[in-house]
Order: C-alpha cells, then structure tokens, then sequence
C-alpha cells in the first residue's frame, strides 16, 4: 500500500511584540520622517514631513481593514527613543543598521526560538529543516540544537533559504524525499521549522512607493510541524493531519525581474512589480489544472468543494486570486484571517494557514485543500492535500 507524506503537529510560536496595524502606520511615518530630517541635516524637519509620509504610507500601503496586527521580534517598534533602538537608532544611521548587525540579532533571536519549540521534546526526530529568508548564521539554529540535545547520531539538519514566500512548498518535497530515503529503523519524522523576522529590514531612507508596500505587509513569525509517511491504514497519528497528494511548482516566463529579494548595506531589500497579480492570475488556471491532475483529481470537478490556502501576498492577492477563479468567500476566509491576524510573515505564513485550516471544524475530513504561494522568479507554487 503506497505511503503518502502527512503533516501533522503545528505549533505556532508568537513573536515577542504585537502592534496594531494603525500604530505600526504611525510608526512607519513617524521614522521616515526622522531619517530624512537626519539625511538632511535638519533641513526637512520631522514634524512637517510626517503627516505627509503617513498620507503617502496610507495611500500605497496595506490598509487596516486587511491587516489589524503584525507581530516583531524588536522592541524598537514600541517607542521612538531613537538612541535607545538596537536597529532603528535613525539619528546615528539612518537606513538602519548595517546587515552585520541585523543578522547578529536574527541568529541570537532564532537559536531561542528554535530551543523554545524543543523544551518539552526529548525524542529526536529523523530529519530538522530550517526555512528561512530573513537572516543567516552557521552553526544554524538547528545544528545548534543537534548539539546541545545530544542528537549528533540520530538527526540531519538541512537548511533550507533564500526562496522568499513560497519556500514551504519546496520544503515540503525535501522533507518527503529525505523520508523516502531514510535508513533510520525508527518511525521515519522530519520536523520543518520557520523563522521569519521580515520587520528586520526595513529602511526608513527609502520612500519609494514599492517599499511602503512592503514596510505596511510584512511581518515576523515563527512556526514548527512534522512529516511523517503512513497509509491509509495507519493509525499512529491520532490528530487531525494533512496527506499530500500532490506538489508543484513553476517559473512564470518573462517574469524574472518582477520580485527580488538582495541583501543591501541596510538589510534584505525586496521589490514589487505591479504586474504580479496579473502575470500569476495569467498562469494559475492551467497550473491548477496540472496540479489536481498530478494527484488523479479533475480540477473543474471539485473546485467547488475545495478550500484554497493562498499565500497572502497582499490583500490583492487573495482578491484576484478568488475573483480569477471564481471561488465563494468561504474557501478563502482562513487565509484573509491569518492577513489580517498576523501580515505576511514571509515563509511561515502558508503554514499558519495550514494550521489554523487543520483546526477549522467547518473543514471536514476529506476536504481537499489547495495550497498556492508565490515568489521570486517568478514561481507559482501548489500542493493538494487531504485533510484525514
């Protein structure tokens, strides 16, 4: 009987700081205003530019109808004492810090956060994959945790980073093959952890449009599930779960320039082109099509019934997305609420999606679910699963 991959096990690990998106907004205009009044040497004063930063920030960015509250990690976006920031001291850099000091503060942040979803575990599991786009160290997180527990014998670590919002699906078909090859005579169990801390990289320097949009949308976030390979039979997960039926992922011709992700001297940048929503809402039908017909499932046969985790890009997203596809409100609620809960925590957010749509008991047993993410390159990326 063939095995298929399950998810199982979400646990959620919420960022140290939460704001109100209005607070955030202010906050945003408050510190473009204080960068520019220090670029130019007190020539443009704070006070004068700040309400028309806040009118530009509302006119680009997210708007708080679809986002209430974003999580970080820094303190610094609870105050404006400037000189007590650790990144955002704008009177002595005015960009920020440099990548150098961001990154030292993402890896001392990410090795507690990897240690906390481990301080009631003592089995090792087969397989630790790190996903990640918002900093690097090595040692990783999860070596350092291999380390500390012991594990050495018993556990590979893989990193997995860089591929910006949709890496969990990639992650997914490297955690399924790494099963599928273990060699290990205990039960076969990777555990895929996200850490996301986005607001680590903003610029205050940088008013263009496309950057608002980013500073008003994304946001930290860190989350941990577990793969197994069972049957149908199996009877060893005694939760609710996810089997994957079916994974797939495809670059969007002529489209390579449309979203980046660098490191700068300030950070990670990204940029936005106004042509994604059109460019994915272009390939996305026939990608579905392929994607269903991968796991023996006729698309325009059970679209209807099916739930749709999409990748919250942006409000736009989700709308164009349902619109293109002709889908009812409810099979895009799950991921509005998680928008709205959270932002776009990057990585990690397709998997609170999963989590929050395993927890749903509205969605029942046998449901299909379609997972849908974008990223650089452009890539369309899509799995189907079932929930058991």
């Amino acid at each position: 009987m063939k095995r298929l991959p399950i998810l199982y096990n979400f646990n959620v690990q919420l960022p140290a700081h939460r704001g109100t998106h209005e607070y955030d907004m202010r906050w945003l205009a408050t510190a473009h205003a204080k960068a520019e009044e220090v670029l130019t040497g007190g020539e443009t004063k704070q006070a004068d530019l700040q309400p028309r930063m806040e009118k530009l920030l509302r006119r680009f960015g997210c708007s708080p109808k679809h986002i209430g509250y974003r999580y970080s990690e820094l303190d610094d976006f609870t105050h404006t004492d400037w000189q007590q920031m650790r990144i955002f001291n704008l009177e002595a850099a005015p960009a920020g810090r440099s990548i150098d000091v961001r990154n030292q503060f993402f890896a001392e942040t990410v090795n507690r956060a990897v240690e906390r979803f481990y301080a009631e575990e003592s089995e090792p599991p087969t397989d630790l994959l790190h996903i990640t786009c918002t900093g690097y160290a090595s040692p990783s997180a999860i070596q350092r945790l291999i380390e500390s527990r012991g594990w050495q014998g018993q556990t590979r670590a893989t990193q997995i980073y860089h591929m910006g919002c949709y890496a969990s699906l990639p992650a997914l078909r490297v955690a399924a093959g790494l099963l599928n090859v273990s060699q290990d005579d205990r039960p076969p169990r990777a555990d895929l952890i996200h850490t996301e801390m986005c607001t680590l990289h903003f610029n205050p320097c940088n008013h263009a449009p496309e950057q608002l949009v980013v500073q008003s949308l994304f946001a930290d976030g860190h989350i941990r599930y577990s793969m197994t390979l069972a049957d149908a039979a199996d009877d060893r997960i005694n939760e609710p779960s996810f089997a994957i039926l079916a994974t797939r992922e495809e670059i969007v011709p002529e489209s390579l320039e449309d979203m980046t992700w660098v490191l700068s001297d300030g950070g990670f940048r990204m940029t936005l082109s106004r042509d994604v929503p059109n460019k994915i809402a272009a390939t996305l039908p026939p990608f579905l099509e392929r994607l269903f017909a991968s796991a023996g499932e006729n698309y325009a046969d059970v679209k209807a019934q099916s739930v749709f985790a999409i990748h919250p890009g942006g409000p736009r997203i989700i709308d164009s997305v349902q619109e293109l596809l002709g889908l009812e409100e409810w099979q895009t609620t799950v991921s509005r609420s998680i928008l709205f809960e959270h932002g776009n925590m990057s990585s990690a957010t397709l998997p609170h999606i999963w989590a929050k749509t395993i927890a749903e008991r509205d969605v029942k047993a046998g449901t299909l679910v379609a997972s849908l993410a974008f990223g650089p390159g452009l890539t369309v990326a899509g799995a189907l699963f079932r929930k058991r």
